[in-house]
């Protein structure tokens, strides 16, 4: 398996587990020209972006280590495109999160409001 499947099995894995912890998935591997991101959902009326990552070992370093500021500041920037298209169907004042699903071997661990927004302030 190369690692876009198991990129793609590990996103899997990781909607059916927060799925089953009370968020409704929105979306999978939202796109834009900037960056993607990996899923989205409703989590107790908060709007959240989650970024999975996975490693087989700790060896490397723990999933989670790699979400540094680069990769949260194109998540951000992301984020704000996927809530300018969606406006229309969104609360006027939508709270939002990001958190990072971290797969280390078979084990998960949800990182509720991981980082802060990286942008240059909400542009609606």
């Amino acid at each position: 398996m190369n690692r876009r499947q198991k990129g793609a099995e590990k996103e899997e894995q990781a909607a059916a587990f927060l799925e089953k912890h009370g968020v409704c998935i929105l979306m999978k591997n939202y796109r834009t020209a900037a960056g993607e991101i990996d899923l989205i959902g409703l989590h107790e009326g908060t709007l959240v972006f989650f970024e999975v990552k996975y490693r087989s070992s700790a060896r490397y370093g723990f999933p989670e280590e790699a979400v540094g500021i680069p990769k949260q500041k194109k998540i951000s920037m992301v984020s704000m495109q996927y809530i300018r298209e969606e406006k229309k169907n969104l609360p006027e004042f939508q709270a939002v999160r990001y958190d990072v699903i971290s797969i280390l071997g078979t084990h998960i661990t949800w990182i509720p409001a991981a980082f802060l927004y990286q942008g240059k302030g909400w542009n609606w």
